[in-house]
């Protein structure tokens, strides 16, 4: 039975930061390419960073250079560090986990793929995120 479960959001000042986690269970964790994606209120679900088996990592614009994503095998566990953060990044934000066409998951054979989020196989419930 795979899990996915957020933790870390809240509300913060403009400016501020936040760490999320995501605690990973019932996959392979050397599989699977994993990424967060959030969503505004009226807006579609968007990716904002995505990280691979090898490490590579993949960032949206709004997030380079204020957010960074990474992940821990011995614990199963994926964060991302929100720094700098701006009323534009209010949204629930929720992890997920991308089944690849094969495996182990690298972006480098799908440059694109960490965005899609009909790729992404298995979602956590998401977890709040308010700047103000």
């Amino acid at each position: 039975h795979v899990q996915l479960v957020e933790s870390g959001g809240g509300s913060v000042q403009v400016g501020g930061s936040l760490r999320l986690s995501c605690e990973v269970s019932g996959l392979r964790f050397d599989m699977f390419c994993l990424g967060w994606f959030r969503q505004a209120a009226g807006k579609e679900r968007e990716a904002v960073a995505g990280i691979d088996t090898g490490g590579s990592v993949k960032y949206i614009d709004a997030a380079k250079d204020r957010f960074t994503i990474s992940k821990t095998y011995a614990n199963h566990t994926m964060s991302l560090q929100m720094n700098n953060l701006k009323p534009e990044d209010t949204a629930i934000y929720y992890c997920a986990a991308l089944s690849p066409p094969s495996v182990p998951c690298r972006f480098a054979k799908n440059p694109r793929i960490w965005a899609v989020s009909t790729e992404y196989k298995y979602w956590g419930d998401g977890t709040q995120v308010t700047v103000s």
